[in-house]
């Protein structure tokens, strides 16, 4: 041969299967290249070595969920890219996969690219994201958004007002935002400065607000848990699978 060509047809060639069969091996990461796993299939080939791993199958790739332990300062979408800064999505590759992750699943490229991120996160805060690929999940975390328990650590300075942390535990608390009533929530003392708070129905800036409206100001904010699952040890701009016994 004198000219490269993709290597879902050489692949195809040599199997003798369809060019998409072809595809569905290399995408699901079954293929090497002089020894190297190529996940795309078109990348171009001469006359290296390619090579099809003997457990190849052509099963549909299970839909995957993440979870991301976003540092402050990144930004949780797209909008950001405009200005330059880092998004969540661009820590999604396999470099910044937990070496302590449990679930033995083999990080692909497909994984990344069709993941949806479904639980937003500010910009300033940091703490557990999800993206997923699944659903079932989706569906989960968003239909059921206003009862599912978010645990969230902040750190705060200035002095709280007399009954103020009385009055973040109040079913009848009285916060308004953005003109709704906000949820009850709980709140304790972690230390001098830190707060923890568990509350269903997370609003964007509730937190914030309830702070400053008893006297504090929020310095810094860390989601640890979104339901039944924690973020546990995760390192910031780690990720690691949904492992299967984990239910939101």
């Amino acid at each position: 041969m004198t000219e490269p060509v993709r290597l879902a047809k050489r692949l195809a060639e040599m199997l003798a299967c369809s060019r998409r069969e072809a595809e569905q091996y290399i995408e699901g990461g079954w293929v090497t290249v002089n020894g190297v796993v190529v996940e795309e299939p078109q990348f171009r080939v001469l006359n290296q070595t390619i090579a099809l791993d003997e457990d190849a199958s052509l099963l549909a790739l299970a839909p995957v969920t993440l979870l991301l332990h976003k540092p402050a300062g990144c930004e949780a979408g797209d909008a950001a890219s405009a200005a330059g800064s880092k998004t969540v999505n661009q820590l999604l590759t396999a470099a910044n996969h937990s070496p302590d992750d449990r679930s033995g699943i083999h990080p692909l490229k497909k994984h990344f690219s069709a993941a949806e991120l479904v639980t937003p996160l500010a910009t300033a805060a940091s703490g557990l994201v999800v993206f997923t690929q699944d659903w079932r999940v989706a569906r989960k975390l968003r239909e059921d958004a206003r009862v599912l328990e978010h645990e969230v650590i902040v750190e705060v300075s200035g002095k709280i007002k007399p009954g103020g942390l009385e009055r973040l535990n109040r079913v009848d608390h009285g916060f308004t935002f953005n003109g709704a009533l906000l949820p009850p929530a709980k709140a304790s003392w972690q230390s001098e400065a830190r707060l923890r708070f568990a509350l269903k129905g997370e609003v964007p800036g509730q937190i914030a607000y309830m702070c400053e409206s008893v006297g504090l100001r929020v310095e810094a904010m860390k989601r640890l848990r979104i339901g039944r699952v924690a973020m546990s040890g995760l390192p910031p701009g780690q990720w690691r699978y949904l492992l299967p016994h984990e239910r939101f």
